[in-house]
């Protein structure tokens, strides 16, 4: 399947087919041993406000590109992208553009190494999230941070949402926010939003 996956061959519906073939409390090792993500190594050098990594699961990624109908035209970027689970996974999905944001370098690297072995044309960048300047008409955030840096994303949030339409997908945390619609979700863990 790693050889499909790499050819280009193992892509949208016949991925996610597979991947719904696989019992739910298998699915997560599955993912990463098909993408060959090692498991997260230490957090090293968070800031105030920045949260320990924690992967994703499969589901909540399933639900968040079939729920948004996200497809090849429109540009994901993963706030605390980790080692790329989300990344990698929303990509093959759906075809869109992904690029993941981490403040922690090492797992960085580690998500880059990971994309030249897959050869998917996907990006990364090692940078806080409350200080990037954010394009994309989707977003993704598994509580990547708290405190006075998730104020920080917001305001981000917010002035990319005055600039163009986005949809927001949040994992174990909700956003009560006025310019943000609750949109309906098929995963109990994952909030869906659009500006």
């Amino acid at each position: 399947m790693r050889e499909k996956l790499i050819a280009g061959e193992l892509r949208g519906a016949e991925l996610e087919a597979l991947l719904r073939s696989v019992p739910i409390g298998a699915r997560d090792p599955f993912v990463d041993q098909l993408l060959q993500i090692d498991p997260p190594p230490p957090d090293v050098g968070l800031p105030a406000g920045a949260v320990p990594y924690l992967p994703c699961g499969v589901d909540e990624i399933l639900a968040f590109v079939r729920d948004l109908a996200i497809g090849p035209g429109d540009q994901i970027v993963d706030l605390g992208s980790g080692l790329g689970r989300v990344v990698f996974l929303a990509h093959l999905l759906s075809g869109a553009a992904a690029h993941g944001i981490e403040i922690q370098a090492h797992l960085i690297e580690r998500a880059w190494r990971t994309q030249a072995q897959l050869q998917l044309d996907v990006t990364f960048e090692h940078a806080s999230i409350a200080d990037v300047e954010l394009d994309a008409s989707v977003v993704f955030m598994y509580a990547p941070c708290n405190a006075a840096m998730l104020t920080r994303v917001i305001d981000r949030l917010a002035a990319l949402a005055r600039r163009r339409r986005i949809s927001i997908g949040t994992v174990d945390f909700e956003l009560d926010l006025p310019w943000l619609t609750p949109r309906a979700s098929s995963n109990r863990a994952l909030s869906l939003y659009t500006s």
